[in-house]
């Protein structure tokens, strides 16, 4: 993620809890990508922008007390959260550290090298993506991998058959985005970056999802919109009146089986570092 003032979300209770239903949502994807870049036990992995940790005591389990788990986020309440977690559950492999992934220089230690990294919907809130990704290369070792997840053409969120105030939220969220240095469409600046630095895409996918009300991942755009639709109403991005009328337009789509909303689509990457 990005610096706490950066990261437009948030870091507070609500911003944990969307994170940890959002995880249980979209852990089938990941599994699946760090099966297809072939992460094993006893493997070292650095997690990028984790958060509270969702994803980093997944990879903490699977790479077993042989391996180890470095995660790295700007907020310190989420990386509190992640070592206790970590301690509580048994994983004194995952290890959690404060810092900026824009400056993985200052976290890591210059002879650390990781077998796999993981960063999932992080590159879209920062201000300089390409540092990241140098950061990340530096400190992979020769032919390790990076799985990435995030988002291109957002727009890809809407509502079944579209509505003014679902396609209003969805431009003023990515103007608040844009704003503090984000970019909703960076997944297709990944390949690129990655090649600049020897790296080749040897998987490319995109998940595309959508859900009436009666399924579970209705949630995941349901919760986004509670949460941080009242958020643009605070920073200026959106009315009270387009908030109600968004939230409203949600709570009709829930209980209409004939209407649905389409997800963001979410593009998987898996880059192989030079050996």
């Amino acid at each position: 993620m990005a610096t706490t003032k950066e990261y437009v979300l948030g870091t507070g209770l609500d911003e944990l809890e969307r994170l940890a239903f959002q995880h249980r949502l979209w852990s089938d994807a990941a599994h699946a990508a760090w099966r297809t870049a072939q992460l094993h036990i006893g493997h070292r992995v650095l997690d990028v922008g984790c958060g509270p940790g969702f994803a980093a005591f997944d990879l903490a389990q699977l790479v077993t007390r042989h391996g180890q788990v470095v995660a790295v986020d700007e907020s310190q309440s989420f990386i509190e959260y992640l070592n206790q977690q970590a301690q509580g559950r048994g994983l004194s492999h995952l290890t959690g550290r404060q810092g900026d992934v824009q400056r993985l220089g200052d976290v890591l230690a210059a002879d650390e090298k990781f077998d796999l990294a993981y960063a999932r919907w992080v590159l879209c809130f920062v201000k300089d993506p390409a540092a990241v990704v140098a950061g990340i290369c530096r400190a992979m070792r020769p032919g390790g991998r990076v799985v990435i997840h995030d988002y291109f053409h957002y727009e890809s969120l809407t509502t079944a058959p579209r509505t003014v105030a679902h396609d209003r939220a969805v431009q003023a969220t990515k103007l608040s985005w844009q704003q503090r240095g984000g970019n909703t469409d960076v997944a297709g600046e990944l390949m690129r970056l990655f090649a600049a630095h020897g790296a080749n895409c040897i998987h490319f996918a995109n998940h595309s999802r959508a859900a009436r009300g009666q399924d579970t991942m209705f949630h995941w755009p349901q919760i986004w919109w509670r949460t941080y639709a009242p958020k643009l109403v605070t920073m200026g991005y959106l009315t009270s009146a387009e908030c109600d009328a968004l939230l409203k337009t949600v709570d009709e789509i829930e209980i209409d089986p004939t209407r649905f909303i389409q997800c963001p689509i979410v593009y998987e990457f898996v880059f192989e570092m030079p050996k």
